[in-house]
């Protein structure tokens, strides 16, 4: 079975207020990209994904007369896609949605939130990912209300083979200084989303261990907007919120090779699933944004994570057509896990 996580750049511009795909030549939400283009691209890209299951990030929007399963399912139609299901969560406000498509030949799935809903006022006890969890951000000895703008979908997912999973997609909030105008702000900002961040994750790294705590196949898989030495805030907490998702002393830890790596390499080369282009410096910059997380029980079964990146994958980078669908359908490469179940 494949699982993949794929964030897609602006997924939502390549539909119209009746959930048609837009095969143009109008501008794409991606630089110098037309719409026309970049869905043919991504098409290319999810069929030769062929996955049995994939959490797309950044899906089409759920908003008045647009439908994310509408406007996914007539995307996997028309390219033919094995993953022709869709399945959604929590609707969010950013256009921006998690949805995840998938096979029904090969698995069932629901959406299964796990927690308690919450007023404003909210709730220290991981609730419900709609809800808003308190936590003291700051250190002031005064809880802080923190919510998801884009909440994490909870699956239950059972295999045709029998086998239960629970999946958790995620889209954590980017720490980018959006708003700064001086260098003051760019800290100020930057360490205010940085906690944010860490209290998401931690929310987050309550839920895995209620799951692990009751015996569950876990799979945590999306873009966390974050990794070990990503940034020098880091430092003034002394962690990531990727290490705080994986595990950290003697509990219970989840699994990704590529993060693992990236822990172990602090500060030097590791592997990287996005690729930004930053016109000031005119130069690209790559980082590790994307990862599938997996329970022990599933790291058991050895099972083989792959990153289709354009450049540093060597069957992408031989296999012309599919490398210049990457670089053409998003600023993030997929990320896939190949596993018997």
């Amino acid at each position: 079975m494949r699982i993949a996580t794929y964030n897609v750049e602006w997924f939502d511009a390549l539909f119209d207020d009746d959930n048609t795909m837009l095969f143009d030549s109008q501008k794409s939400g991606r630089h110098g990209v037309t719409r026309g283009d970049q869905l043919d691209a991504l098409g290319h890209v999810f069929k030769a994904l062929d996955a049995d299951l994939v959490m797309v990030v950044e899906a089409p929007d759920t908003h008045k007369s647009r439908d994310t399963r509408v406007a996914l399912t007539r995307f996997a139609a028309h390219f033919g896609l094995r993953a022709n299901a869709c399945e959604t969560g929590f609707v969010n406000q950013t256009q921006q949605e998690i949805a995840c498509l998938y096979d029904p030949k090969s698995l069932q799935l629901k959406h299964d939130p796990i927690g308690q809903p919450t007023g404003k006022k909210g709730s220290p006890d991981a609730p419900r990912f709609d809800g808003v969890f308190r936590w003291d951000l700051d250190v002031d000895a005064k809880s802080d209300p923190i919510r998801f703008s884009k909440p994490p979908l909870e699956l239950a997912v059972e295999t045709t083979a029998g086998h239960l999973l629970r999946m958790i997609g995620v889209h954590v909030k980017s720490k980018a200084p959006h708003g700064a105008r001086n260098a003051a702000d760019v800290m100020r900002i930057s360490i205010d989303n940085r906690r944010k961040q860490l209290a998401q994750c931690i929310w987050l790294r309550a839920r895995v261990d209620y799951h692990l705590e009751q015996g569950d196949s876990l799979i945590v898989l999306g873009d966390l907007n974050d990794g070990p030495g990503l940034d020098e805030y880091e430092q003034l907490f002394g962690r990531s919120g990727v290490e705080i998702l994986l595990g950290e002393a003697d509990g219970a830890r989840l699994y990704d090779p590529h993060a693992q790596q990236a822990i172990s390499r602090r500060g030097s080369a590791a592997p990287t699933t996005a690729r930004f282009y930053l016109g000031k410096n005119r130069r690209y910059l790559q980082a590790l944004l994307d990862y599938i997380m997996v329970s022990a029980d599933l790291r058991a079964r050895d099972p083989v994570w792959r990153i289709w990146h354009p450049f540093e994958d060597p069957d992408c980078f031989h296999d012309k057509p599919i490398c210049d669908a990457l670089l053409t359908a998003s600023d993030h490469f997929p990320v896939s896990l190949d596993i018997e179940l």
